[in-house]
């Protein structure tokens, strides 16, 4: 059961990272053009930096997707929902000292 779990993982995570590449094209292209667009996706595929694809993918689903700004900031950087509460609680706990 968790081997066809991790593979229903999987197929999860790599059709957002698909959703996050095109949104971060149409981001990148609605704003700046179409070979911008190109060099983010080479820079993210080719050198795997991704910070403008994941900038893009946020304004893409804002801009282009009309998505609120909280939705799509989840949906281009979903590990901040984990970062910002434990950075949160560590300040919090530091202040209480």
């Amino acid at each position: 059961m968790s081997g066809a779990l991790s593979i229903v993982a999987i197929l999860a995570i790599l059709l957002l990272s698909i959703a996050q590449l095109y949104a971060g094209y149409l981001g990148i292209e609605h704003h700046l053009g179409s070979i911008w667009a190109f060099a983010a996706v080479f820079l993210a595929l080719g050198l795997r930096f991704t910070l403008p694809m994941t900038i893009g993918a946020f304004f893409g689903a804002m801009d282009v997707w009309d998505w609120h700004w909280a939705l799509a900031g989840l949906f281009a950087a979903p590990g901040l929902a984990f970062v910002i509460p434990g950075v949160l609680a560590a300040t919090i706990s530091s202040v209480k000292r």
